[in-house]
């Protein structure tokens, strides 16, 4: 089986990637959908998070709160860790169960969405990595157009590599500044080429 990771900055095009490679029947696997999962209401890391955090971490209605937990996570890097220590390796162990799967099935090509692929040392785990990636003001316009802040998208930036060293780790790049169109073509040669 070939094994691609999918990497990139904040809001460059990966979720994005995630629907355009599954619209190639590439079976993919997204660690921020696993992070959501993992932290459901009654889950043990939720729980953790509460421990670690204190309450305000977890919403009325049971829930984790994430924009609570980002300011504190994104502005403390020892805070960012101790969430890191919880989560990351529950993530790792869920999308590597979900990489054996597709092995014994018999899949061609798979796919793993993990924006810290570079930062947790998983480069190796893939046949080939590809970095999603625009440029630094187009990112900027689509994490404003979600809400953000400057002071968000600064310390969500400063928690990864640089877009340029992910750029220069990588076997294949997905320049994400045009269509939806022109981003298949690009994983269509990507796939052609793995």
């Amino acid at each position: 089986m070939r094994l691609i990771g999918v990497t990139g900055g904040i809001g460059m095009g990966k979720s994005a990637a995630a629907t355009l490679l599954a619209a190639q029947n590439v079976p993919v696997v997204d660690t921020d959908d696993l992070a959501r999962q993992l932290v459901a209401p009654g889950s043990q890391a939720l729980s953790e998070i509460r421990t670690m955090f204190g309450p305000d971490s977890i919403g009325p209605d049971g829930t984790l709160e994430r924009r609570w937990l980002a300011q504190r996570v994104f502005s403390d890097p020892v805070a960012r860790g101790h969430l890191e220590q919880i989560l990351h390796p529950r993530i790792a162990a869920a999308w590597r169960a979900e990489v054996e799967r597709w092995r014994r099935d018999g899949t061609a090509t798979g796919a793993v969405v993990i924006p810290l692929l570079f930062e947790k040392g998983y480069g190796p785990e893939f046949d080939a990595v590809v970095c999603v990636a625009c440029s630094g003001g187009t990112q900027r316009h689509r994490l404003r157009e979600r809400g953000w802040s400057e002071e968000q998208i600064e310390a969500r930036n400063s928690a990864q590599l640089d877009v340029p060293e992910k750029v220069s780790r990588s076997r294949f790049v997905v320049w994400t500044e045009g269509s939806l169109q022109a981003h298949a073509g690009q994983w269509r040669r990507v796939l052609d080429r793995v």
